[in-house]
């Protein structure tokens, strides 16, 4: 084992007792050391049950299970507990059901779109439903909750109307989920934190299952997540945590830089590894890396990236007449580089930004030339409410108590059960202690509940009831949501509600939510009722999308957003002052603002160079529009402070001429404009025009 790894990173993967501290720099291995000390763990005896290993992604972490499989085989590596925080913190409360208080001992969760929905609908209540953007407000009751600042406790800044609103929402938002028996995802941390500390015999069974807990991406933890950490190793110490204080950019969702920073002094007698040889990137990419850093002037672990790869070319900046050329520019090179280099596909190729908004004319710019982009960071695949309404029927079946996922599709598809009518029922379930199921069941008994609502609570009860019955029985959960997707009329239902590529979009996000119950039917070989019903839980709590792969599109991503990814070929568009660094952290004006939020931004432009493998091309524009007008544009400080020396630099002014592919594309869209049959070869249409011509 030893020789796959460099000297630092054996250091950290031979270590033995108490907390280390292994600060990993971009494209330095992080992944093989963590992995790799588990193997090692393992080898000394340590039993796998006992091995915790935390991460932020669900992608992370079966990355990570399938890397330990290829070093201890899998059923070594199944026993391991490799999980995000919010998983762990879902996996905890789970088993300790008996201490939370609620009725019948379970509970929901509420995702995103649930929140959002549960906010605007207080906001409605108190007459502010239009005046404030909901997802903001819930930012700040998150930031609240995960500094563990109560309802009570919580103290809004003076003059901040969204801090405001945020804490006379906050009391009404927590007994709303309380009334749900409903957790949302910050509790999942937060509660499960604040179970351990409340009770002792809680966290002496938890202390002793945990001997060893590694914990990945320490950078981006935040308050309620570094006191997890603390309290699940409090007798033990064995705290391995890995990150990189340069690559912390979530400031503004919670995370916490003096968690890294501070960690010798929250686990005293600590030992610290730098990993800097950097397996990724080319000289020219981390020489420009390095310099971004070099200028900083914030508390920081130093360290400095070394290249083990060539020097390479030259990292490029271009300089674009406007914003117009700018997408035009990429778009062109895209194409030439598909052209003329037969080692890249599209996949290879990713156009990063500071701001969502920047990625509408590249994208349209690319398509012009008929290539695929991808824009990462959509709507989550598990809240698309086609994916949706089906696995509420389903979480219905399996836990019937399940408030939230019930009157989501109660009347859905329509059968007669209206707000009214579910208002009745709900103050009936109220005021004769029952769960709604249990209400809805006893319909008819209900006085002054219309006959239609009465006959569609029965059909709702008769569909549950066969689910469940099927799912008791042991037929493949697939297999059920198949026959359930025709019971409800789920595809006749969306045809009626959009045509086309949005039908087709929406009925393929069905059949992938078949297809990833069928694979876990696969893999459990057998169909456990209990295990099934914590699995659509966990679903939940997934981050990543399950399409299609995006290795024949370009990818078009924020910078947060491609933390984690790199590309042999990387664009940086919008490199000004005002988008990088972003406006927000240049407003004089705004009080919250601080020193710290332009070096964030500053780690931020570190993230994205460091995504590039071999091929980096920064760009700006002299001028874009703002509010329809064209504004020059002030080159951003961080490109300013890189020497002229590391860049090939260039100016842009005049598009390009056309390519043959573009050429071909724009006389098969005149044809399909005259009516003429399109051909089907990418070059037909120049050949077809000639004999037009003649």
């Amino acid at each position: 084992m030893s020789s796959l790894l460099n000297p630092s990173q054996l250091a950290a993967v031979e270590h033995d007792q108490g907390p280390l501290l292994v600060l990993a720099g971009a494209g330095s291995g992080k992944t093989r050391v963590v992995t790799h000390r588990i193997f090692r763990l393992l080898e000394r005896g340590v039993p796998a049950w006992s091995i915790v290993a935390m991460t932020f992604t669900n992608k992370a972490a079966t990355e990570m299970r399938e890397r330990v499989a290829q070093l201890t085989g899998p059923k070594v590596a199944n026993e391991l507990r490799i999980m995000t925080f919010h998983s762990f913190g879902l996996n905890l409360l789970t088993r300790e059901t008996h201490a939370l208080g609620f009725r019948n001992g379970t509970f929901s969760i509420f995702d995103q779109a649930d929140c959002v929905s549960t906010l605007r609908e207080i906001l409605r209540g108190i007459d502010a439903g239009r005046r404030f953007d909901v997802a903001a407000i819930q930012g700040r009751i998150s930031v609240a909750k995960n500094s563990f600042q109560t309802p009570e406790t919580w103290i809004p800044r003076e003059g901040d109307e969204y801090d405001e609103i945020a804490h006379s929402v906050y009391p009404r938002y927590v007994a709303s989920l309380r009334s749900f028996q409903a957790f949302d995802f910050d509790d999942l941390v937060t509660e499960a934190v604040r179970l351990l500390k409340e009770r002792e015999d809680v966290r002496r069974i938890w202390q002793l299952r945990i001997r060893y807990l590694l914990v990945d991406e320490y950078q981006d933890t935040n308050a309620s997540q570094l006191e997890l950490v603390r309290v699940l190793c409090g007798t033990h110490n064995n705290v391995m945590v890995v990150g990189d204080d340069d690559q912390a950019i979530y400031g503004w969702r919670g995370a916490d830089i003096r968690n890294i920073l501070d960690f010798p002094e929250h686990f005293p007698g600590s030992k610290i590894v730098k990993l800097e040889e950097n397996y990724r990137s080319t000289g020219a990419v981390l020489d420009v890396a390095n310099a971004v850093l070099a200028k900083s002037q914030a508390r920081r672990h130093g360290k400095q990236l070394r290249a083990t790869r060539e020097q390479g070319q030259k990292v490029e900046l271009w300089v674009c007449s406007d914003s117009d050329m700018e997408a035009l520019a990429v778009a062109d090179e895209v194409e030439k580089i598909l052209a003329t280099d037969s080692r890249l596909r599209a996949g290879d190729i990713a156009v990063l930004y500071r701001s969502n908004g920047q990625a509408q004319p590249i994208e349209v710019a690319l398509k012009e030339r008929g290539i695929h982009a991808k824009v990462l960071g959509g709507q989550r695949f598990y809240e698309r409410k086609e994916v949706k309404d089906l696995l509420a029927y389903l979480k219905v079946a399996v836990q019937p108590d399940d408030e939230q996922s019930l009157r989501r599709v109660l009347n859905y598809p329509s059968r007669g059960i209206g707000e009214v009518a579910l208002e009745r029922i709900s103050l009936v379930a109220t005021a004769r202690d029952l769960s709604l199921y249990d209400a809805v069941e006893r319909a008819q008994s209900i006085d002054a509940l219309p006959s239609t609502a009465i006959e569609g609570c029965e059909a709702f009860c008769q569909i549950i009831k066969e689910v469940r019955q099927r799912l008791l029985a042991g037929t493949p959960s697939h297999e059920v949501a198949t026959e359930l997707a025709e019971r409800i009329g789920l595809r006749a239902d969306l045809l009626a509600a959009s045509q086309g590529e949005v039908f087709a979009r929406r009925w393929r996000n069905v059949e992938t939510f078949f297809a990833i119950l069928k694979r876990r039917d696969e893999k459990m070989g057998h169909q456990d009722f209990a295990a099934l019903a914590e699995y659509f839980r966990f679903l939940l709590l997934r981050t990543e999308d399950d399409e299609e792969a995006a290795g024949s599109h370009v990818t078009l991503c924020t910078i947060h957003g491609a933390k984690g990814l790199e590309f042999p070929v990387v664009f940086l568009p919008g490199l000004e002052e005002g988008l990088l660094p972003h406006n927000r952290t240049l407003d004089a004006r705004a009080t919250d603002v601080t020193d710290q939020d332009i070096e964030e931004e500053r780690r931020l432009f570190y993230v994205a160079v460091t995504r590039a493998r071999e091929r980096l091309i920064l760009m700006r524009a002299k001028t874009r529009l703002l509010r329809g007008k064209p504004t020059a544009r002030t080159p951003s400080r961080f490109v300013c402070e890189i020497a002229e020396e590391l860049l090939d630099q260039r100016e842009i002014t005049v598009r390009a001429p056309p390519s043959p592919t573009q050429l071909a594309t724009g006389a098969a869209s005149l044809l399909a404009a005259l009516g003429t049959e399109r051909p089907t070869g990418r070059q037909a249409p120049l050949g077809r025009m000639a004999r037009m011509g003649r």
